[in-house]
C-alpha cells in the first residue's frame, strides 16, 4: 500500500476504536468530539417531573349524611329526660329536708351536705334546660314526687345519720344504674350510625357526655354515704329495699306520665 492509503486506513481504524479508547486509554489518546454531540446530549436529557404541575388529588370520602332520629328514639329521649329531671328534683328536695335535722346533731356534715346538694341542683338545672330546649313536658307526677321526696328526706334524717345516709345510698344506687342504662343505649345508637356511614349529631355526643358526668357524681354520693356508715342503720336491708323499690316505681311511672 502507498503511504497515503496506509495513513487513511490507520485513521479509519482509530476512529472505529474511539469509544473503546475513550473509556480505557488516558486522555492523551482521546479523540476530539464534535461539538454537535454536546449540544445533542444537552437537549435530549431525560424528562423530569415538573414540580409545579398539579399532582393527582386524593379522592375524598363522601360526606356523611345525618339521618333524623326515629320516632322510637325520640320517644326514648323524651321519656329519659323527663325521668331524669324528676329524679333530680327529688334529690334536691331530699337533701333540703335532711340537712336541718341532720346538722343539729352532726354539724361536721355541713360541707358534705352542701357539696352533694350543689351537685344535685346543677343536675336539676341541666335537665330543666334540656326539657325547655326540646320542648318536653315534665312528669304529671311533679306534685306527688315533691311531697314524697320531702317526706323521705325528713323522715330518714329524724332516724339518724346512718338512716339518712342509707337513704342516699339506696337512691343513688338506682339513679346510677338508671343513668348507666341510658348511656349504653345512646352509645349503641352512635355505634349503629357510624357503621351505616351516618353522621352522629353533636347534641347526641354532648348528651352522652353530660349523662356520664352526672352518673359519676351520683355514684360519688353513693360512696360518700357508705363511708358515713349507711349500712350501720337499723334494719338497713329493709330500709334499703323499700327505698330502692320506691325509686324503681317512681321511674316507671314518670316514664309514662
Amino acid at each position: 500500500m502507498t503511504p497515503l492509503l496506509i495513513s487513511r486506513v490507520s485513521q479509519s481504524r482509530l476512529a472505529c476504536n474511539a469509544p473503546l479508547l475513550d473509556f480505557l486509554a488516558p486522555a492523551l489518546f482521546q479523540l476530539p468530539r464534535h461539538r454537535g454531540s454536546h449540544r445533542h446530549a444537552s437537549t435530549t436529557s431525560s424528562p423530569t417531573t415538573d414540580s409545579t404541575a398539579p399532582s393527582a388529588t386524593t379522592p375524598r370520602a363522601p360526606p356523611k349524611r345525618r339521618k333524623p332520629l326515629s320516632k322510637e328514639q325520640r320517644d326514648f329521649l323524651d321519656s329519659a329526660l323527663r325521668v331524669n329531671q324528676a329524679g333530680e328534683l327529688a334529690a334536691t328536695l331530699i337533701y333540703t329536708a335532711q340537712t336541718p335535722p341532720l346538722l343539729r346533731t352532726h354539724p361536721h356534715l355541713r360541707s358534705t351536705m352542701q357539696h352533694m346538694y350543689a351537685q344535685e341542683a346543677g343536675h336539676f338545672s341541666t335537665f330543666n334546660d334540656l326539657l325547655a330546649r326540646h320542648r318536653i313536658r315534665p312528669t304529671l307526677m311533679y306534685p306527688v314526687w315533691t311531697v314524697a321526696a320531702t317526706a323521705l328526706g325528713w323522715g330518714t334524717a329524724i332516724l339518724g345519720r346512718e338512716a339518712a345516709m342509707a337513704c342516699t345510698e339506696a337512691v343513688e344506687t338506682e339513679i346510677g344504674t338508671h343513668y348507666n342504662n341510658q348511656v349504653r343505649v345512646l352509645l349503641g345508637w352512635m355505634r349503629d350510625m357510624e357503621e351505616r356511614g351516618e353522621e352522629v349529631g353533636e347534641e347526641v355526643r354532648e348528651l352522652v357526655g353530660q349523662l356520664k358526668r352526672i352518673r359519676d357524681e351520683e355514684l360519688e354520693h353513693l360512696d360518700t354515704a357508705v363511708g358515713e356508715d349507711s349500712r350501720e342503720a337499723k334494719a338497713w336491708p329493709v330500709l334499703n329495699n323499700i327505698i330502692r323499690g320506691g325509686c324503681k316505681g317512681a321511674i316507671w311511672v314518670s316514664e309514662r306520665l
